[in-house]
C-alpha cells in the first residue's frame, strides 16, 4: 500500500517539505499566540509526527523562534513565511496555507480552538 504524501513550502521556495501519511487534527485556531504569529485572526493547522516530515528544499529546515517552553514557531529566514510550529514533543504542526494541495479533503479543518479569542463576528458555519 502506498503511503500518501503531501508537499509544500514557503513563499520563496527555499524551505520545502514532504509530509508522509495522513495529517492529524486538522483544525483552526484563534489563540493569541497564533494571531501574533500570523497577523491573522485565525490559523489553519494539521499535525504530523516529526519523523513523518522531511525538509527537502535548498534552505533545509526552517528557522525557529522559541514561542513557549513547549514549542518553536517555524519560518523561512529568507522570505519570512510562517510554516508552522515544531514542538518539543515529537510533533510538527504545519499551516495549511503552505501546502501545495490545499484543497485535499484530509486537510479540511474539523474544529476550532480558542473561539473565545476571536471577534464575535468571526465563526465558521458547520458544513452539511
Amino acid at each position: 500500500m502506498k503511503i500518501k504524501t503531501y508537499q509544500g513550502g514557503c513563499l520563496c521556495g527555499r524551505i520545502r517539505f514532504v509530509a508522509k501519511g495522513e495529517p492529524r487534527f486538522p483544525h483552526t485556531c484563534s489563540c493569541g499566540m497564533c494571531q501574533r504569529h500570523s497577523g491573522g485572526l485565525t490559523l489553519c493547522w494539521v499535525e504530523y509526527d516529526k519523523d513523518a516530515v522531511e525538509w527537502v528544499g535548498e534552505g533545509g529546515m526552517p528557522a525557529l523562534y522559541p514561542s513557549s517552553e513547549q514549542s518553536n514557531r517555524a519560518f523561512c529566514p529568507t522570505c519570512g513565511s510562517s510554516l508552522g510550529a515544531i514542538d518539543n514533543a515529537p510533533t510538527i504542526g504545519l499551516l495549511l496555507g503552505v501546502f501545495d494541495a490545499k484543497g485535499d479533503k484530509a486537510l479540511r479543518p474539523t474544529s476550532h480552538s480558542f473561539t473565545s479569542s476571536r471577534p464575535r463576528w468571526w465563526k465558521i458555519d458547520p458544513q452539511p
